[in-house]
């Protein structure tokens, strides 16, 4: 064999094995999903390629303008790949509810009185809100970041119903999602009773002395900062257009700046009052760890009227715009 037939031959060799290499033998699992936390509504399908079908009909909710007979379409229950989203949903949470409750973590007796120099700025009741808004930022973006691309990375009731009524969540995700975050909060309650040897303690967000703060001041805290929570929440990780301005991956990173910045300052102003919750789940293993107060309802009802006011705005004023030369195609 001549020099030349050797080098052709080594060529073709290097040629097929590049080609070998380049085949990509695995392949993401990444399911589609319009109310995806964070990634801007990027992994999404487009509702008239009839090759997505049979996906549509399982999950409506993995492109956008989903009418509302998909929305309620009860064939969702039937999808396992759904029950693993609801499940890694309460794992989530069991673990973030863990982790922000013992951070702030505290005994359950009504804290020091303020100062009269300095107010409630020099009070327990300032800095454990600090800590706490500054932790969230961090918990919430990195378990967005982690678990985003298997559920959604919603790991709270207020975010699931939220997108139920943005017409982004089907109903049987909303169940399945809402009934393993809620477990998964008992589940974490009952782990911090087992870590802090007592029933004795409160947390961040989920107390209130109604002695001394009527609940229905509680309420209006409740309801303002979680609407307000839902706009920016939205507004930076699930709009759409904001793929070209802030892109899918920073839209975590400021969901949790949202959360940090409203539950810092939610929880400090009003002596006896603990903060706005803006997590129902979190307050329920809270008390499932500690007592149930009477009052706990509120963090559902105040929740969820801000999910519902909302969603009127967001539909009212959409996102999505459905092409309609693409509809008729």
């Amino acid at each position: 064999m001549s020099r030349t037939d050797v080098e052709n031959s080594a060529s073709h060799d290097a040629n097929r094995s590049n080609s070998i290499v380049s085949v990509p033998s695995y392949q993401a699992t990444t399911r589609p999903f319009i109310g995806r936390l964070g990634g801007n509504q990027g992994f999404v399908l487009d509702r008239h390629n009839a090759a997505n079908a049979e996906i549509l009909k399982e999950q409506p909710d993995s492109a956008p303008c989903m009418t509302l007979k998909e929305q309620f379409d009860l064939r969702g229950f039937r999808s396992l790949g759904l029950w693993k989203a609801a499940l890694i949903e309460g794992v989530g949470a069991m673990m973030l509810i863990y982790v922000t409750i013992w951070i702030s973590l505290s005994p359950s007796a009504l804290p020091a009185l303020p100062t009269a120099q300095f107010g409630p700025f020099d009070n327990a009741t300032f800095i454990g809100p600090l800590v706490g808004g500054i932790t969230n930022w961090f918990l919430v973006t990195l378990f967005t970041f982690s678990l985003g691309s298997v559920s959604g990375a919603h790991l709270n009731p207020t975010i699931t119903i939220a997108t139920f009524f943005a017409r982004l969540c089907s109903l049987p995700r909303m169940v399945l999602y809402v009934s393993f975050q809620t477990a998964g909060g008992a589940i974490a309650g009952m782990l911090i009773r087992a870590s802090y040897g007592s029933r004795d303690f409160k947390t961040g967000g989920c107390w209130l002395f109604s002695d001394v703060v009527p609940v229905s001041n509680a309420f209006v805290i409740e309801f303002v900062f979680c609407l307000t929570l839902l706009f920016m929440a939205f507004g930076v990780g699930l709009d759409p257009r904001q793929k070209q301005v802030i892109g899918p991956a920073l839209g975590p990173f400021l969901v949790g700046m949202a959360l940090g910045v409203v539950s810092f300052g939610s929880g400090f102003t009003r002596y006896g009052h603990g903060g706005a919750s803006m997590n129902p789940a979190r307050c329920f293993g809270t008390f499932v760890g500690s007592r149930f107060p009477g009052w706990h309802w509120m963090h559902w009802t105040a929740d969820i009227i801000a999910c519902m006011v909302h969603g009127f705005f967001y539909f009212i004023v959409p996102p999505w715009q459905e092409n309609a030369q693409a509809a008729n195609f």
